[in-house]
């Protein structure tokens, strides 16, 4: 495609456009010739978009509207909608993303605009932080996909394919990673307990304490705000009582580092003195020293499973309308050791 469009004199975006059949798109007739010419010449296989793309009555449709209050808070959601391009992509179908920072006027202006698309093909509708949420009434006969959210009060039949990141199972790892390597007095720098995701890595912490036997100490526990400053402050709270935690599991990765500054202000050595593990398994996580055992957020691949499961829905596939928790896995790096006897 990207040969295509340099000698079409056009950008690869209209290639697309062109190759895919989407109506509405305004891109003149000589350009859309050039480009299907072009594409002949150089043997793209259009016959895989030939008919299936056509969007006359009865022909299968292609566009998603991916619908997201926020995208510009942190890395995630720019990760959860590469996974939901990439996965409709792959079976021929583009994403066209809104972003209405949870407006319902600007939802309902959306859908009103999106929802008669001859293209369309149904709906994600995603949330930045996880969170019940109420369907926009314009959604109730359309196929549609939470991702990373759940809807309030709806079971059964009329319930949605949904995924959510299991959280509870990420603080449980997390936890369990220390246990394992000897650490029995571990501090929790959570984030604010009103975010779901907050909650839910408690409740894995505190899971992981009672299996491994060890009593809950709500002493060992700080409500930070996700930033690196709250992760520091609470850090030098918890290393600086006489009887320290060996280990900190800090909800995210940003109040990891400010743990780790926090450490080397005391001359704690990590992992030797001090072990610690973040979560959400940011690019930083990777360059910190040492580099941070952390959990990994399942962004992209929450992404991918919306898309896919939205396509296999449209199309008349087998779907079941069930909250589907996408595994948070630990990543072992070199922050985390047994404690020094």
């Amino acid at each position: 495609m990207t040969d295509i469009a340099k000698l079409a004199g056009v950008s690869q975006s209209t290639v697309s456009l062109v190759i895919n059949h989407l109506s509405g798109a305004k891109v003149s007739r000589a350009t859309r010739e050039a480009v299907l010419r072009i594409a002949r010449e150089l043997g793209y296989p259009l016959e895989r978009h030939q008919g299936r793309h056509d969007n006359r009555p009865g022909q299968a449709r292609n566009l998603i509207v991916y619908l997201t209050d926020e995208l510009a808070t942190s890395p995630h959601a720019m990760q959860t909608m590469d996974g939901a391009r990439d996965g409709a992509w792959d079976q021929d179908c583009l994403v066209a993303v809104f972003a209405t920072r949870g407006d319902p006027g600007q939802e309902q202006a959306v859908l009103a605009r999106m929802l008669d698309h001859p293209a369309l093909l149904g709906v994600i509708y995603s949330t930045i932080f996880t969170r019940a949420v109420s369907l926009p009434a314009a959604l109730a006969e359309v196929p549609a996909v939470l991702l990373n959210c759940h809807e309030k009060g709806q079971s059964g039949e009329r319930a949605r394919p949904t995924v959510v990141p299991a959280e509870q199972q990420g603080g449980y790892s997390a936890t369990m990673h220390l246990i394992a390597s000897g650490h029995r007095r571990i501090g929790f720098i959570n984030g604010e307990v009103w975010i779901e995701a907050a909650g839910d890595r408690l409740k894995g912490y505190r899971h992981a304490l009672a299996d491994a036997g060890i009593p809950f100490d709500p002493g060992l526990v700080r409500e930070g705000d996700w930033q690196v400053d709250s992760g520091y402050a609470h850090a030098l709270a918890l290393l600086g009582a006489a009887d320290r935690p060996t280990a900190l599991f800090c909800a995210n990765d940003l109040m990891a580092l400010g743990a780790l500054d926090a450490a080397r202000e005391l001359k704690l050595a990590v992992p030797r003195e001090l072990s610690v593990v973040g979560y959400d398994d940011q690019d930083l996580a990777r360059y910190t020293h040492p580099p941070l055992s952390t959990v990994l957020l399942p962004n992209y691949e929450m992404g991918r499973w919306a898309a896919e499961t939205l396509i296999a829905q449209a199309r008349g596939g087998s779907v079941s309308n069930v909250v589907f928790h996408s595994e948070c896995p630990l990543v072992s790096r070199d922050s985390v050791a047994p404690p020094t006897p």
